[in-house]
């Protein structure tokens, strides 16, 4: 059961990471989607902080390199 809400949870937040227009809201929307993932996963090991803080690491580092591709910037 666990593995089917991580599963639909992550598959949404795929779906709308990285959401807007300028380089700081895709940012923040990756984020903030990545923290929610993170700490959705993190609680299942009982370290939901630890895992909340890693997705919004990589959550900001995702939505600005897509921010960055959609500008022509990366290749």
């Amino acid at each position: 059961m666990r593995s089917t809400i991580v599963c639909i949870v992550v598959l949404a937040c795929a779906g709308i990471a990285a959401c807007g227009t300028t380089t700081g809201s895709r940012s923040a929307s990756g984020a903030a989607m990545g923290a929610a993932g993170g700490a959705l996963i993190g609680s299942m090991s009982a370290n939901a902080g630890k895992g909340a803080l890693i997705g919004a690491g990589a959550g900001a580092l995702g939505g600005y390199l897509y921010d960055q591709h959609r500008k022509g910037n990366i290749d």
